[in-house]
């Protein structure tokens, strides 16, 4: 397996605006050919620090998902966010190849 965190911040008061984003997703990804899981994670301790984390069968698998055309067009949407201070956000991207389980 393979996963992936995308983490971000945001003010605290906007974390409840963007995890109704996250719930309202568009799902594009579930379709991909080997994913497995999408999480939403928020920090416990701070409420505007939020993690994605994508779970694939491989590392080609994601890479395949990122390379095709509906994370392009997901993406650019995100970019036409009416809130520019959201749509601004840019995450720390870390993988991680499963090595046990």
């Amino acid at each position: 397996m393979y996963t992936v965190f995308s983490t971000f911040d945001v003010p605290d008061e906007k974390s409840d605006e963007v995890i109704n984003i996250y719930k309202n997703r568009s799902r594009s990804v579930d379709n991909a050919p080997g994913f497995i899981d999408f999480l939403l994670l928020q920090n416990d301790k701070c409420a505007g620090e939020l993690t994605v984390q994508l779970i694939f069968e491989t590392k080609e698998d994601y890479l395949n998902w990122v390379r095709s055309k509906d994370f392009k067009r997901i993406h650019d949407l995100e970019k036409k966010y009416p809130d520019q201070e959201l749509a601004a956000v840019i995450p720390k991207v870390t993988q991680y190849k499963v090595v046990a389980k």
